[in-house]
């Protein structure tokens, strides 16, 4: 019996088992020069089918020498234009060719070559994968019901993490420490499985990295140079939960099925995350939503009619080209970490795809603060309203996002409006974060505690009129304008003692009274509301373009008051005078092409008093 095996069936080990069997013993093996290639090509660059296949081929040689086999080297190697050829089947024709030509039968396990090869009346045996023959592999050993991981590594005592999701401890889950033999003996049983299983795939394979799924085993394999030792890491799920195991299920449940949303779903590594996105994807389902998940690995743990995709060609970017055609209801992205994956997740969002997106933070906050700088601030609130935070298995927080115009927590002046986006508890309401820019920075800010009553503000205004005394020997009239800012007027003539030199008096009144304090002369005046008579007047109002404004000008004494902004008569915009009398109109604004187109044409802008 004259066999040529291609590169498959060395790899899987399929070959040496069947001589074992008896079924091929006494044949005459002939291993053709351009699997040698390819299998050397795949050692080198650190693959550990690679050094898989050599292994095969030195257990080969080993019964040969016993007399069960012979063994003969045939053919070339392949050229560097057949080897750049190799993906559109090349090597494959090769290997085909030296079956032809020895009048031997082609033994491989790659269904295209098997079609090829039929198709070209070439005598074959196709060994279809059947995991049945592989049986039992040693990394089970470390696994019992509740072990979520094995870590298992060259020179140090296999660990494994055992218990619930709530309570995860690292425990010894051998006695004796493993040798490079051992360690390289397993990853090749894993990939071996990883061959023939229908179930099982390899999602990642470079220079010593190597992560298969196998069923619902997520394994990691590293090797020098990547790492400083052999490594085998075995993840797998312990818990199977449905949502409504979980805390804000009601409310949560109302949340995605209302309308698509744009969901985070957040917290530390094993917290609990992925569970939870699999419960999610269940829930959705059952509702007659259609779910697709993004990858990579696919480690979720979903029902047949749920499609997972991977990276199209190693990349996201083209598995997310593919969704939009498909159009699902629902995708669930596990797990963002490039800019690349926020960039894809928002642009399939905005594209009116409801969205549940994995990403490890420590905080809820700290979802929202990796969105920052990757999309525009703006957009955010369009892209994720909800974000849920995991940690030890439950839902220990869930905020709704929302976008809105007002003055941040903190700031007093009304000319301080700007786009603010709210971070609130779900169900109590309560904001407990606002996002917005104050210059050129972004600023994350926790809301505090609720405004004092106005009972205090008076205890307070009493403490700085106390304070502002010692060194004012006039009257002293003091505004509170805030919950920590006061206006302090006085004789222009006491302004320097109050200051004190280098600012030291003012420092030392603002410790001691615990509010900011605006020193001005009594002669300026309070801001005081439009007269009855002067409600619904109109003000002509100069305009100034500056680098990233345009100024309204309405005049110092209308400080403080609302106005309408009219140009020929026209409504533009609503805003409050600013205390030097002045409107600020950030560029970009429609207002400001409204006011300059009517300039131009000479129209008047002017201010009505409301």
């Amino acid at each position: 019996m004259k066999l040529v095996p291609d590169t498959s069936v060395i790899i899987d080990g399929r070959i040496t088992r069947k001589v074992e069997s008896g079924e091929f013993e006494h044949a005459l093996i002939i291993v053709p020069e351009a699997v040698i290639s390819e299998l050397e090509t795949q050692a080198n660059q650190g693959k550990e089918i690679g050094f898989n296949g050599l292994e095969e081929l030195r257990k080969l040689q080993t019964m040969a020498r016993e007399g069960r086999i012979s063994i003969e080297f045939s053919g070339s190697r392949p050229t560097l234009n057949q080897i750049r050829m190799a993906p559109g089947g090349e090597i494959d024709d090769m290997i085909r060719n030296i079956a032809v030509e020895n009048d031997a039968a082609l033994v491989t396990s790659d269904k295209v070559q098997a079609g090829v090869a039929r198709a070209k009346g070439i005598n074959i045996i196709y060994l279809k994968p059947d995991i049945d023959e592989l049986g039992h592999f040693d990394l089970m050993d470390y696994f019992t019901e509740d072990t979520m991981s094995v870590h298992l590594k060259a020179d140090v005592v296999p660990m494994a993490k055992r218990g619930t999701i709530g309570d995860m401890r690292l425990v010894k889950a051998g006695k004796e420490t493993l040798s490079d033999k051992q360690l390289l003996h397993m990853a090749h049983e894993i990939l071996e499985r990883a061959k023939q299983d229908p179930n099982a795939f390899t999602e990642i394979e470079m220079n010593g990295a190597t992560v298969v799924q196998l069923g619902n085993l997520r394994i990691a394999i590293a090797t020098p140079p990547f790492s400083d030792g052999v490594e085998i890491t075995a993840v797998r799920p312990v818990a199977r939960l449905s949502i409504e195991d979980y805390k804000y299920s009601g409310t949560f449940k109302d949340r995605i099925i209302e309308k698509r949303r744009g969901i985070l779903i957040s917290g530390p590594p094993g917290a609990g995350k992925s569970t939870f996105a699999q419960a999610c994807a269940d829930f959705l389902f059952e509702h007659d939503f259609i779910v697709k998940t993004m990858e990579s690995p696919r480690d979720l743990q979903l029902p047949e009619a749920i499609t997972q995709y991977a990276p199209l060609n190693g990349s996201m970017e083209n598995t997310a080209d593919i969704l939009l055609l498909v159009r699902p209801d629902y995708t669930i992205y596990d797990e963002l970490r490039k800019t690349s994956d926020f960039e894809i997740f928002s642009d399939m969002r905005l594209s009116g795809v409801g969205m549940i997106g994995v990403v490890h933070a420590t905080r809820a906050i700290d979802a929202i603060q990796r969105f920052i700088g990757r999309v525009e601030l703006g957009v955010i609130p369009q892209v994720v309203d909800t974000v849920v935070f995991i940690d030890h298995g439950s839902i220990e927080k869930v905020y709704d996002i929302e976008f809105t115009v007002k003055v941040p927590a903190g700031m007093t002046e009304s000319d301080l409006a700007r786009p603010v986006i709210n971070v609130k508890e779900l169900e109590s309401g309560r904001a407990e974060y606002e996002v917005y820019t104050f210059g050129e920075q972004v600023v994350v800010m926790p809301v505090g505690a609720e405004k004092p009553q106005k009972a205090s503000r008076k205890a307070d205004e009493k403490v700085v009129m106390k304070e502002v005394a010692r060194f004012a020997r006039g009257p002293v009239e003091v505004e509170m304008v805030g919950d920590n800012k006061a206006i302090v007027r006085v004789r222009e003539k006491d302004i320097p003692a109050i200051l004190g030199r280098g600012g030291k008096t003012i420092g030392q009144i603002e410790r001691a009274s615990g509010a900011h304090i605006d020193v001005r002369t009594l002669e300026e005046g309070r801001v005081e509301a439009a007269a009855p008579e002067e409600q619904g007047m109109t003000l002509p109002v100069g305009v100034q373009e500056v680098k990233k404004h345009v100024i309204l000008d309405v005049g110092k004494k209308f400080a403080g008051q609302t106005v309408e902004i009219l140009t020929g008569g026209d409504y533009i915009f609503t805003a409050t005078v600013g205390r030097t009398g002045i409107i600020k109109i950030p560029r970009g604004s429609s207002f400001i092409d409204r006011i300059l187109k009517a300039q131009m044409h000479g129209e008047e802008v002017r201010a009505r008093l409301v």
